[in-house]
């Protein structure tokens, strides 16, 4: 028996909508990186349409990415004004 690729919405993945921005933002990281996605229909009070699926590995990685604040370290060159 082959093992099936699995595959979730941003909604399944967050619990929670997730919006355009962000669902354009995860769409365009997915597709810069070649990763392959998937499309489901939907259907239900607020939305009607398609939605992007995508392997949850993909998404654990782009969500701790993008939630790491960016620290900036000083160059080893740089010196202190004081």
């Amino acid at each position: 028996m082959e093992k099936q690729d699995v595959f979730v919405s941003l909604f399944d993945f967050l619990g929670k909508p997730a919006g355009t921005e962000l669902g354009k933002a995860v769409y365009m990281s997915a597709k810069n990186q070649r990763q392959v996605t998937k499309m489901r229909e939907v259907s239900n009070k607020k939305y009607t349409g398609k939605v992007v699926l995508y392997k949850p590995e993909f998404l654990e990685e782009y969500f701790t990415k993008t939630q790491q604040p960016s620290v900036k370290t000083p160059n080893e060159d740089y010196e202190l004004p004081f």
